[in-house]
């Protein structure tokens, strides 16, 4: 299956061939159906499929196509949506038992507005722990949600089913949310690129429970769509106070630019992070390959301590908010239950003190990059581990931030973060190097992500090479 991710288009290589009529949205829906149907009992990655729906919108796409006048730039890509979004006409059960699908599903999010608009093909909506609420992705609702590349490991998480469903051509573009790495954990594990951009950059409705970290972002294969998602997404929206005004430049305007000269931290551990020699060896070259092609790059650490106990409190009192919509009920995955249970002894004063902590953190990286213009760690210091577990066996970890030290202080701070498939372990499994920029740099970004890809990208696999069977469940 793990070939696969190399043999479906992109994103960009689509919208060139329906422009030159040598292939039609039909035909690319119709495919990225076909892969589904072969590949998503192995991974279950969707939530739901709507073939009927879908091969509507390419119909209507390839007209538009024909007639010269797509809606956007990625009009008749098909691509799916996690199931954490409100999507018109199909039901949002965010991988609960708990919520009701017999019920009114009238309004579109922010994000699934701006894609009715931009005409891509929605094939369905990607599954997600229970509301979103771990780095791995399994929920009582829909099962386990397993890695195309290795099917015995996990695809991280939250938005682990849009990773999965991406890399391995059950659609080209995918929307994920992120609250402590949700996009960038799964995208790095499963070798495609993930951005969560600055706080409100993507609009979100309704706000989650946990908005001071929630973020939402594009999940593609190249750096470019994701820059050609992310300009549908970004925008104004008047139902979130967070939104930040319209786009001056398209982000795909930038892409290209020359990044010779930007200074670049590598920060290999954050002064704090246990890192696998395969991860941290790969990150290195790749950080090396940077400075060969022009971008000034030393060793530097951000100076913070793991702000792990103000994440922690942040993260557990605002998903108590989410005992409102799940009840008591019995059905409720147990640790996530037992996370609200922790969120409701949290005060008022502890809240507070974590709020203080997370803007003294954004202050502090503020002024680290007054000297560097970016941030370049590891996205997760592990391989992709067993599925089915919330952390590595063995490992003795409590939760899940434990396993993933390099992501949730960038949800703390709002700043851009990318992660980029860079290498393989031996066991060919991903590993993804992470760009984190200043707030509102998410141009920037980008651009350093791209050279990355082009300097040192992640070597394909054997054609041949098959997916391992999924244990009995």
């Amino acid at each position: 299956m793990a070939g696969d991710r190399y043999h479906s288009p992109t994103a960009a290589e689509l919208v060139a061939a329906y422009a030159a009529g040598t292939i039609s949205p039909v035909e690319a829906t119709t495919e990225a159906l076909e892969a589904i149907r072969r590949h998503d009992g192995d991974c279950n990655a969707y939530a739901l499929v709507d073939a009927e729906s879908a091969l509507a919108g390419a119909r209507a796409a390839e007209r538009r196509w024909r007639a010269g006048a797509p809606a956007s730039p990625i009009d008749g890509v098909p691509m799916s949506i996690k199931d954490l979004f409100l999507t018109r006409g199909w039901p949002t059960l965010r991988g609960s038992r708990c919520v009701d699908p017999d019920q009114p599903w009238d309004v579109d999010s922010p994000a699934a507005a701006r894609l009715r608009e931009a005409g891509p093909v929605l094939l369905g909506k990607t599954t997600t722990p229970e509301m979103g609420w771990k780095g791995v992705c399994d929920n009582p609702l829909t099962g386990v949600t397993r890695n195309p590349w290795d099917t015995t490991r996990t695809t991280g998480g939250s938005s682990g089913g849009s990773a999965a469903a991406v890399a391995s051509g059950m659609g080209a573009l995918s929307v994920g949310t992120d609250g402590g790495g949700s996009v960038r954990i799964p995208a790095s594990f499963c070798g495609v690129v993930g951005l969560k951009p600055t706080h409100g950059r993507v609009p979100q409705y309704p706000l989650s429970a946990l908005a001071v970290l929630a973020h939402a972002g594009p999940m593609a294969r190249t750096v470019e769509d994701a820059a050609l998602l992310l300009d549908v997404l970004a925008g104004p929206d008047p139902r979130d106070p967070f939104a930040l005004g319209p786009l001056a430049t398209p982000y795909t305007d930038t892409l290209g630019r020359d990044v010779a000269g930007v200074t670049a931290a590598f920060s290999p551990d954050l002064g704090y992070a246990r890192v696998d020699p395969e991860v941290a060896a790969a990150v290195a070259s790749a950080a090396r390959a940077l400075q060969d092609a022009g971008v000034r790059v030393e060793q530097a650490d951000p100076g913070f301590p793991d702000p792990y106990d103000a994440f922690d409190i942040l993260w557990c009192a605002g998903a108590a908010k989410w005992r409102d919509v799940l009840g008591d009920g019995a059905g409720v995955d147990p640790g996530l239950r037992a996370v609200i249970e922790r969120g409701l002894t949290c005060s008022a004063a502890d809240y507070l003190a974590a709020e203080v902590e997370r803007v003294a953190l954004g202050v502090r990286m503020g002024e680290f990059h007054t000297r560097h213009d970016v941030l370049i760690t590891p996205t997760v210091p592990i391989p992709a581990f067993e599925a089915g577990h919330d952390v590595p066996p063995g490992s003795g970890l409590s939760d899940w931030p434990r396993w993933t030290p390099f992501t949730y202080p960038f949800n703390m701070t709002h700043q851009p973060a990318i992660t980029v498939p860079v290498a393989r372990t031996s066991g060919g499994l991903p590993i993804g190097l992470q760009i984190v920029g200043p707030r509102h740099a998410d141009a920037l970004v980008l651009a350093v992500a791209r050279a990355v890809e082009r300097v040192h990208p992640m070597a394909d696999p054997p054609a041949a090479r098959a997916a391992a069977p999924a244990p009995a469940s």
